[in-house]
C-alpha cells in the first residue's frame, strides 16, 4: 500500500529530516515512527536490512562522532519516492578538531513509512581527503583531473 495522501507524505518527510537533524543525538527511540521492520539502508560503506540492524549502525554512529546536523537543501517527493539533497557538518575525533561538511543526497522509498534509504555522497570528501597523506594524493588527483578536464 502506498501513500497516496500528499500530507501523509510531507509529514513522513518532514519525520524523516526531524529525525536526522542532530547526527550526534538522533531520536532513536522513534526509529519505528520513520522506518519500516523490513528497511533496506545502503551508504557508500553499509548494506543493512531490517529495523534492529539500522538501529544498531546509528547508534555506533552517533557515539563515534563528537557533533554533527544535517542541513536540508531541496527535496523531489513523489508518488512513493523522495530525493533529498543535504549538507552534514560534523566533528570526528579521527579527523581533526574541526568541521567537515559532505554534501549528499537521500533516496527514500516509502508507504506508510520507510522500506528503502539509500545516502550518495563523495567518500573522499568524507574521509580519505582528511588522512594525511592518502588526503593530500586524494586532492592532488582532483586537482589534476579538474585540470586535464
Amino acid at each position: 500500500m502506498h501513500v497516496t495522501d500528499t500530507n501523509s507524505k510531507l509529514v513522513l518527510i518532514e519525520r524523516f529530516k526531524a529525525f536526522y537533524k542532530d547526527v550526534k543525538h538522533p531520536r532513536l527511540d522513534a526509529i519505528g515512527d520513520v522506518y519500516s521492520c523490513q528497511v533496506k539502508f545502503r551508504d557508500p560503506v553499509h548494506q543493512i536490512q531490517g529495523l534492529a540492524e539500522l538501529h544498531a549502525y546509528l547508534s555506533d554512529m552517533c557515539e563515534s562522532v563528537e557533533s554533527g546536523r544535517f542541513e536540508f537543501l531541496d527535496q523531489l517527493v513523489g508518488t512513493d519516492t523522495a530525493y533529498i539533497k543535504w549538507n552534514m557538518y560534523f566533528r570526528h575525533p579521527k579527523l581533526g578538531n574541526e568541521t567537515h561538511v559532505v554534501r549528499g543526497m537521500s533516496q527514500i522509498q516509502f508507504d506508510d513509512r520507510i522500506y528503502y534509504h539509500e545516502d550518495v555522497y563523495d567518500m573522499g570528501q568524507m574521509i580519505y581527503e582528511h588522512v594525511p597523506v592518502l588526503g593530500w594524493a586524494v586532492k592532488k588527483l582532483r586537482k589534476r583531473l579538474a585540470t586535464e578536464g
